[in-house]
């Protein structure tokens, strides 16, 4: 599977997401998509990014645009960070990093001095056609979802 390249169509993939279903980027057809990688479930960071994408969620919607997370972590963790948190969109697990390699989002991270394999926190916007118009890498959570939202708007 190809990687992602800016103004260049992505590949199609499915995934397992909560609520016991399948998720796949061409079901979207026709709405934009967030696509936001995050490290793990039930972490600071990550639940004050996903929080920040559940409270203007209603803003994203207005502008035709979807929110999805991914991580590696289990359904089961998905499921228990959704419920725990309210989200009211899918979160898509991809424990075989399928998904994390075609937007090369997996990267050598420092932890407390120890090298680890991991997510680095990322977002890739993806237009009405299915194509890639921005990517943001190296994601710090403050500020954020706002500045994902004037890129939506920026396309209309």
């Amino acid at each position: 599977m190809p990687k992602v390249s800016i103004d260049e169509p992505v590949s199609d993939f499915e995934l397992p997401a909560t609520g016991s279903k399948t998720v796949s980027l061409s079901e979207f057809k026709g709405r934009n998509v967030v696509l936001y990688f995050y490290p793990k479930d039930n972490t600071a960071g990550c639940s004050l990014e996903a929080e920040a994408f559940r409270d203007r969620q209603i803003k994203f919607k207005r502008l035709n645009t979807v929110i999805v997370g991914v991580s590696r972590d289990s359904l089961k963790s998905h499921e228990n960070f959704r419920r725990k948190h309210a989200f009211r969109f899918d979160l898509l697990s991809d424990e075989k990093e399928v998904v994390c390699k075609l937007f090369r989002v997996i990267k050598m991270k420092n932890m407390y001095g120890r090298k680890i394999r991991g997510i680095e926190r990322s977002t890739f916007l993806i237009d009405a056609e299915g194509v890639l118009r921005r990517e943001w890498r190296k994601v710090a959570v403050k500020g954020h979802v706002d500045a994902v939202l004037n890129a939506i708007k920026a396309l209309h």
